[in-house]
């Protein structure tokens, strides 16, 4: 556990299709650990029931107005917290230390950066939901309990997939996925980073080896590409993880994420 002085606030991102709802279990484990934790949701966004009963307020969401609620949430702070992100709060951790925020980050399974050229096709498949139709980019478009299991829970009993669904799963903004799919092609992309920023916070990128929504090479290709610069950028697989984070096993996780954030903010453990 890290000392209550040393240790710095966390401020964990959800991604899509979620709300902070996903973070509950990480929350109160990394609480446990002696972190001041935050879980904000996404602007816009309410319950996850509220969402699931009208979708409409988040039509239109893109990345920048995400990340602009989360510069505000963080320069709010005390001093400057360690974020922790899934998915496109993933991509939304590597953006905000590309702007100078936070002591360090973790990405796990972050939706790719511009300039990550990787498609595998359980990627594409995880993502045609959306972009089957140029519609969905404005509009806000749920997952099916069956795409949903294919995204975030390949690798779970039907019974746990359809219990994740029930009590996480909503509906989410189309535009997001059409800003990340169409980046390479926009040279002003909303997922745009510095590879060669040299004052970014230390980053961990997490992959995991059974994700479909974002496989693992796709992680690893984002942190060799960000890696190109002298700030600290590692990277850790997981083999037999699906992309959801509160996947069995997702203890482990958390802790390798904690204990490689305490080593890099200097957060100390306790004397015994």
């Amino acid at each position: 556990m890290a000392s209550e002085v040393s240790a710095p606030p966390i401020v964990l991102v959800h991604g899509l299709w979620l709300t902070p709802r996903s973070w509950e279990g990480w929350k109160e484990h990394l609480e446990a650990r002696g972190h001041r934790v935050l879980a904000p949701a996404w602007p816009r966004m309410g319950e996850v029931e509220d969402v699931r009963r009208d979708p409409s307020a988040l039509n239109g969401l893109g990345l920048i107005e995400i990340v602009d609620h989360y510069v505000r949430i963080v320069r709010g702070l005390d001093r400057p917290p360690v974020i922790i992100g899934h998915s496109f709060g993933g991509l939304v951790t590597e953006l905000l230390l590309d702007r100078g925020l936070g002591a360090a980050g973790v990405a796990i399974s972050p939706a790719p950066v511009r300039g990550v050229l990787r498609l595998p096709p359980a990627m594409v498949r995880a993502t045609f939901p959306v972009l089957r139709s140029p519609a969905n980019r404005k509009r806000t478009v749920g997952l099916t309990p069956k795409q949903f299991h294919f995204n975030f829970t390949n690798t779970m009993a039907r019974d746990e997939a359809e219990a994740v669904y029930d009590r996480y799963q909503v509906p989410g903004p189309g535009r997001m996925i059409f800003q990340a799919a169409f980046a390479n092609f926009n040279p002003r992309a909303a997922n745009k980073v510095d590879f060669h920023n040299d004052v970014r916070a230390p980053l961990l990128v997490i992959g995991n080896g059974e994700d479909h929504t974002v496989p693992a090479s796709v992680s690893k290709e984002a942190a060799t590409r960000l890696g190109k610069s002298k700030a600290v950028v590692d990277y850790k697989e997981f083999a037999g993880r699906p992309h959801f984070a509160g996947a069995p096993g997702w203890e482990a996780v958390a802790d390798y994420a904690l204990d490689w954030a305490d080593r890099r903010t200097g957060a100390t453990e306790p004397s015994l």
